[in-house]
């Protein structure tokens, strides 16, 4: 699959702008500031529901000069996929909830997963390695909701009874809970523990998938024979251990109702959720070491690039069919590589349906890699975003270029 236009309504730094994308590798360079990393992200954001670089939505729609907000951030894709083509449009509002459409249809936002599958790499995912469990949750739960569409809804339901657990805990704390919370809270146990083995189990089925293709990459970004472990920790337990080591999503979520039984009380006198996946991680190794800790930044780089790259075979990266590939977002990546990670990187994209390389200096691509070009620059007196096209090979002669489209006018229809 590949996404041939893009149209983008007040979202970041984008005003208004219509740019068209090819099959292959499109490359936005330009000074850093510039807004290629809006672009791509706004990509990313409509396929995942989720920023690589924010948490709150609010910070996606675009403020005007008096810092006011813009009403709503918009982003419509035009997907392609073999000859079937589809418009894909999100409309982001802050502090409500977001609207989709597909072909014009109203559909709920989680639906456009079924239509669009992206894995970026950006800076922000070395934190994937070395920063606390949280992003390495997020990370398996976006690709669970990539991989499987039908369990991207788990999570949230998961989010929404921890919440309400959360609170009756809370209440019991403080003596606020009414005489029925016992029985309340029992409910609560029950759901949690139901959603958080399926959450626990999904999550481990991706990892047991993510470990092959994430050692294969590594062994061609590296070069070193390194070897990569990875192994979901469970964190109930540390409370009661398991008797299988193989254990049903039932199982499990018997185990857990149990933990939380056991550490009510410890639960009820600090007013907080203690069991659950929500306090599980993804432990990282690199010849037997965490990467957390004993990798160099050098060695953490690979290994956070040779995960995403790992995911995005997950998706469908190796397909025989080259529409079933997702499409590859590679955000200022090779300017933190040598020549030969360079070089490696670049045999590994060439297989890809479509990829999006932002970069500061187009010099830093390999000679080799053919590509669209598109040249990002800011009118800083008209607060204006430029975008220029020529396709050539990196370092070739310039034939053509013409201005696609303009941050402050132009259709984004």
């Amino acid at each position: 699959m590949y996404v041939s236009h893009v149209a983008l309504d007040d979202f970041r730094s984008y005003r208004q702008i219509v740019a068209t994308l090819v099959p292959g590798v499109n490359v936005l360079s330009g000074p850093n500031g510039q807004g290629k990393t809006n672009f791509v992200e706004a990509i990313s954001y409509l396929a995942n529901l989720s920023s690589h670089r924010v948490g709150a939505e609010s910070a996606l729609v675009r403020a005007n000069p008096d810092g006011t907000k813009a009403n709503a951030a918009v982003i419509r894709l035009k997907v392609c996929q073999g000859e079937r083509e589809r418009i894909l449009e999100l409309e982001i509002v802050s502090s409500k909830p977001n609207r989709a459409r597909i072909n014009r249809t109203a559909v709920r936002p989680r639906e456009l997963a079924y239509e669009l599958k992206t894995v970026i790499f950006a800076p922000e995912d070395l934190q994937l390695v070395r920063a606390e469990p949280a992003l390495r949750r997020k990370f398996l739960d976006e690709g669970v909701a990539a991989w499987r569409p039908t369990l991207s809804q788990l999570k949230t339901d998961y989010e929404k009874v921890l919440r309400q657990r959360g609170a009756l805990l809370k209440d019991l704390k403080s003596g606020r809970a009414d005489s029925y919370a016992q029985s309340t809270l029992e409910v609560w146990n029950g759901q949690l523990a139901t959603l958080g083995a399926q959450l626990t189990i999904a999550r481990e089925n991706l990892v047991a998938q993510l470990l092959a293709p994430t050692q294969k990459a590594h062994n061609k970004i590296a070069s070193q024979g390194r070897e990569i472990f990875l192994a979901y920790q469970r964190q109930v337990d540390k409370t009661i251990a398991p008797e299988k080591e193989i254990e049903e999503t039932r199982d499990l979520a018997q185990r857990l109702q149990a933990a939380m039984a056991q550490r009510e009380r410890e639960e009820i006198a600090r007013g907080v959720n203690l069991i659950g996946p929500h306090r599980d991680d993804l432990e990282i190794k690199l010849d037997h070491l965490p990467v957390r800790g004993f990798a160099s930044h050098g060695e953490s780089w690979s290994v956070a690039l040779a995960l995403k790259l790992g995911l995005y075979e997950v998706l469908g990266g190796q397909s025989e069919d080259r529409s079933e590939r997702p499409v590859l977002i590679l955000d200022d990546v090779f300017a933190e590589l040598d020549s030969y990670r360079r070089a490696a990187l670049a045999e590994i994209i060439s297989g890809a349906e479509q990829v999006l390389i932002t970069t500061a200096e187009a010099s830093e691509l390999p000679e080799s890699l053919d590509a669209h070009h598109i040249s990002v620059r800011r009118d800083p007196q008209a607060g204006s975003i430029f975008l220029e096209t020529e396709t050539l090979p990196v370092d070739g002669p310039v034939e053509e270029t013409k201005t696609e489209a303009t941050g402050e006018q132009g259709s984004a229809s």
